[in-house]
């Protein structure tokens, strides 16, 4: 993975709106076989080729939700980073990603409460530049005072 910056954690004390953060990952034959083994999700439409082709997909796709994973691992690592405790996501899927596409994941601050800790999230991934799926995601972020 490719990321803009060093995994960890960014307290809320220093988090500011605006900020974004990034990774970049190939999905593979090999995290769509994995994601299918811990989810359990089979669907032949990501698994196998010839029932793919007949679908509106006209290929095999990845899972949405292993898509939707890597913005769970720029949270999760990068902003706000280790310590992070999601609390709701919302997600809207706009196209298919497949096996060897380059998806960008993005989040960027749009919302701060320090009071209660609570950061939200403009959530995004792209391929080649066009958004395939995108939301919001509200966390509780790391503070210095627990620490």
């Amino acid at each position: 993975m490719l990321d803009n910056l060093p995994r960890g954690t960014i307290c809320i004390e220093d988090i500011e709106m605006g900020m974004v953060r990034h990774l970049n990952k190939v999905v593979t034959d090999r995290d769509i076989e994995m994601f299918a083994e811990v989810s359990t999700d089979h669907n032949p439409v990501h698994l196998d080729d010839d029932y793919a082709q007949d679908t509106i997909f006209e290929g095999r796709i990845a899972h949405g939700m292993l898509t939707a994973g890597l913005i769970s691992a720029v949270i999760g690592e990068q902003l706000p980073g280790h310590g992070t405790v999601y609390m709701g996501q919302t997600l809207k899927f706009l196209g298919p990603v497949r096996p060897g596409d380059m998806v960008t994941a993005e989040v960027e601050v749009i919302g701060i409460d320090h009071g209660k800790r609570r950061v939200q999230l403009d959530c995004r991934c792209l391929v080649n530049g066009k958004k395939v799926l995108i939301g919001e995601a509200t966390v509780l972020a790391p503070s210095r005072k627990f620490d």
